[in-house]
């Protein structure tokens, strides 16, 4: 195990990080994606460091397969973009890189400061930058080319204990960004790794916090937990730390009415992570019917319904109407709702023909 050492304001050595050898972590190489060893590896020999940073860490430290690479380097998004022909900037304020290597996509960004809190966009140092990290468990960086993980935050510690550790002070932490708190649970439920008492316990309190976060970014978080293969254990730590009445609050209500309706609503999150498992290429309308199938179940007597030859058009047209607003906030792409939808009403016996998904 090395040491990172800096000065302090008379000079003398501080401890800033521990350095865990391959010997120590026992990362495989061969679990790198090739592409992303390209970007770290082109980005040092213009001279730029550049590190895998954050959920890849951990998923590689404890023998799982990461879906995604991110890097993080001290190179602005302009020379990153110079560097890779294959990219294009995002983001309007929170400027990044996508380099892009077929199908795959890669996110690089660049250190960030700590002088506008852990939600700003100055530029900074690595020292700075882990600061502004969430947990622990996604604070480390790792070198795949000299194959060490650099830990400041007692990361690798945390992720062997299996508990989940804020690194930003718990007096800001969810004041600054309000959807680390649904990261939290996600990363919990996913991970195995618990929440301490006390981070469950500021999470049910700041929970409200979530009320005015943008429509955009719940809807992102939702869909993160449909296709993550977890949404039953997500959305069960959600509803017990208060935080699924910001996500689905009509769902959420119904749950609280009707314990059946809850019974059945779980129920169908369990066969959405059997769908996800066993068939990852299956389309969000897909994953979308086992939201919203009790609802619509629920709305009328279907049965009575087709007996009165009720057109199918209309039918349609107001069921469509009432679950727009049951999956609020959410907003998901609407072809894969409406399929949502009639996949929903056919199993029904309402006939309503059912697209295909538009490209």
């Amino acid at each position: 195990m090395l040491v990172r050492y800096s000065s302090d304001s008379k000079g003398r050595p501080v401890k800033k990080a521990v350095i865990y050898t391959k010997d120590e972590h026992k990362i495989p190489l061969e679990q790198i994606d090739p592409d992303a060893l390209f970007i770290i590896q082109h980005l040092k020999e213009c001279g730029y460091a550049a590190y895998i940073v954050g959920g890849a860490v951990r998923d590689l430290i404890v023998g799982k397969k990461p879906k995604d690479f991110d890097i993080v380097t001290e190179a602005t998004p302009s020379k990153i973009k110079k560097l890779f022909r294959n990219s294009r900037i995002i983001g309007k304020r929170f400027r990044l890189v996508h380099v892009f290597f077929g199908p795959k996509i890669f996110e690089v960004s660049t250190f960030r400061s700590i002088v506008d809190g852990s939600v700003g966009n100055a530029f900074g140092t690595m020292d700075e930058d882990v600061q502004r990290r969430d947990f622990s468990l996604n604070a480390l960086y790792y070198d795949p080319l000299k194959e060490q993980v650099i830990d400041y935050v007692n990361g690798v510690e945390d992720i062997k204990k299996k508990v989940i550790k804020p690194v930003i002070p718990m007096d800001r932490i969810f004041v600054e960004d309000p959807v680390r708190m649904l990261r939290a649970v996600k990363y919990s439920a996913t991970t195995g790794c618990k929440l301490p008492h006390s981070l469950k316990s500021k999470i049910r309190k700041s929970a409200h916090l979530l009320l005015p976060i943008s429509p955009s970014r719940l809807t992102e978080e939702l869909l993160k937990i449909i296709n993550s293969g977890h949404s039953y254990d997500i959305v069960s730590a959600a509803l017990d730390t208060d935080l699924f009445m910001y996500l689905q609050p009509a769902a959420c209500s119904l749950m609280y009415e009707n314990k059946e309706f809850e019974k059945k609503y779980m129920m169908h999150l369990q066969e959405l992570d059997q769908l996800v498992q066993t068939q990852p290429e299956s389309r969000l309308g897909q994953r979308l019917t086992f939201l919203i199938c009790d609802f619509i179940s629920s709305l009328t007597d279907w049965k009575m319904e087709i007996s009165t030859k009720s057109a199918a058009g209309e039918l349609y047209t107001k069921t469509w109407n009432q679950c727009r607003h049951f999956v609020l906030p959410m907003n998901p792409q609407r072809t894969e709702l409406e399929y949502a939808i009639k996949n929903s009403l056919t199993k029904l016996g309402v006939g309503v023909r059912i697209g295909k998904k538009r490209r």
